[in-house]
Order: C-alpha cells, then structure tokens, then sequence
C-alpha cells in the first residue's frame, strides 16, 4: 500500500513539473474579440507584413490559404481574424506591446470577431437564439467557428494556456448595439464567463475595450461611445480606448489601415501602462 502511494505521489510530482516547465511566463496571451473593427475591414499593406517573431498568433480556424491550421502558433503575419480578413487594431497592439517589452517576452494574440454581431453573439448561454434569428450572412460566418464563437475563444485559450499566461483581453464591439444601454452589464456577463472558464483573476486580467468611430470622424455610431464610457462602472478593471481623431473608412463606421495601426498602439500604450511600463 505504502509503496502504491508513493508511486502515485510520484505521478502527481510529475505532472505538476511537467505543466510548470510547459508553461512560459513570459509569453504573454491577449484575446481579443469584437464585431468587424476587431475583424479588420482594412486591407492590409506589405509594410504591415513585416512581423517580428516574438509576435504571435493562434489560429482559431483552419486556413488552407493560409497553410495555418486551427490551434497552432504563427508569427502574426495578417490576416489574424480569419483567413481571408484584414488589418485589426491587435496587428500593431502586438508590435507596439513587443516593442516595448523586454527582448525575452513573447506576444501572443487570439482574435475571435465576427462583422456585423451584436455582443450577445457571445452570451455562452444566449447566443444559439440570436443566432438562429440572424441574416445568412452572419450565420456563415459564425459557423466557421461551428456555430459557436465564444466556445471556440475558449477553445483557444486553454491551447494558450499551456504554453503562455493570459494577460489581459481586447474588445472592439458595440456598433450593432447602438443605443443598448444594457450593453455593458453584457459585456460583464461575457468578461466574468471567461474569467470562470478560464480560471483567470479579475484583478490581474484587464478589459481594454474600444471606441467606434468618433464623432469627431462623423462616425454613424458615435453615440455608442457615450454607453461604452460607463464600462468601467461597471468592470472594475476595464479601460476604454478613444477613437478620437483617428482616420476613418468612407462608411463612417470602420477605420482605415492607419487608424487600426494608431488604434491598436493605443490599445498597447494602455495595456504597457497598467503594466508601470513606458
């Protein structure tokens, strides 16, 4: 008897160690997710190409076009969203955190949007009936993630937490919830399932979220940022990213190429703050 407890204390020795030496704590993960701003709406451009390696993407789907295959580190060369999407404002968060960070640090980010969804898109508990009341275009663009988003950025998560340490998560949401003064006690709901699920400490994982376009861009979902500014009343630990004066898309809804490359380094410059680093 004493001999098969000490054979399972060994086991259990083992498998701790092996986790703790799997996990490095100076790869740092973000998750980001969001409607079309986080998607990336721009094109990118051949400066935005040209990655440093110590900056990372997860895959969440498989990309053939991409010879990326869902669940497995690249360097965080565009697309990050999906396999055929744009530029995002995590494209220059990861460059901007990465150049600012030590040279041992590695950057890792997970983007998991959708174009067009509101936030219940990722309600874990709701999202099936707002699904099935969506136009086609959504429905098929969510069942690249089987259907289910907010699953599959835990999917990913978990992937990631094998190898890095979650620090934080990014959102830029809140066009299609115009006006829905629920929306941040939403935002909380989706924030505090993801602390749950991914065992993850309020105190220690900050929400960084971002404005829409600003009225001072003539943006047609400014008053978004009214409601998006009373976040923090709400989450304790969440800061909101202002959009203003960055450059915008002709709809007045997305920003160009440059305003994501602005907008991402602000995200960073926040993220390097609550991080007492300049």
């Amino acid at each position: 008897m004493k001999n098969k407890l000490n054979g399972l204390f060994l086991v259990a020795v083992l498998f701790c160690v092996s986790n703790t030496f799997g996990q490095n704590p100076k790869f740092y993960v973000y998750l980001c997710f969001g409607q079309s701003n986080m998607e990336g709406n721009a094109k990118f451009e051949p400066q935005d190409t040209v990655v440093d390696k110590r900056f990372k993407v997860l895959e969440a789907v498989n990309c053939d076009n991409l010879k990326r295959k869902k669940g497995e580190w690249y360097t965080a060369v565009p697309p990050l969203s999906r396999c055929t999407t744009g530029l995002t404002p995590s494209d220059y968060f990861g460059r901007e955190m990465i150049a600012n960070l030590p040279d041992d640090v590695t950057v890792g980010v997970i983007n998991v949007a959708v174009g067009g969804c509101k936030i219940e898109l990722f309600d874990k508990d709701n999202y099936e009936s707002y699904v099935s009341t969506s136009p086609d275009w959504l429905k098929n663009t969510v069942s690249q993630y089987d259907g289910n988003p907010y699953a599959r950025l835990v999917e990913m998560a978990k992937i990631a937490q094998k190898t890095g340490v979650i620090k934080g998560i990014l959102l830029h949401q809140g066009e299609s919830n115009t006006g829905d003064v629920l929306w941040p006690k939403k935002v909380k709901l989706v924030y505090d399932n993801l602390l749950k699920d991914l065992n993850l400490k309020a105190e220690s994982t900050p929400l960084l979220a971002g404005e829409v376009v600003h009225a001072n861009q003539e943006g047609i979902c400014a008053s978004m940022n009214n409601i998006i500014a009373t976040l923090p009343e709400v989450i304790s630990n969440s800061y909101v990213i202002s959009s203003s004066g960055i450059p915008d898309a002709k709809d007045n809804l997305h920003f160009t190429a440059e305003g994501y490359r602005i907008l991402g380094k602000r995200y960073a410059a926040k993220m390097l703050e609550l991080m007492k680093i300049k």
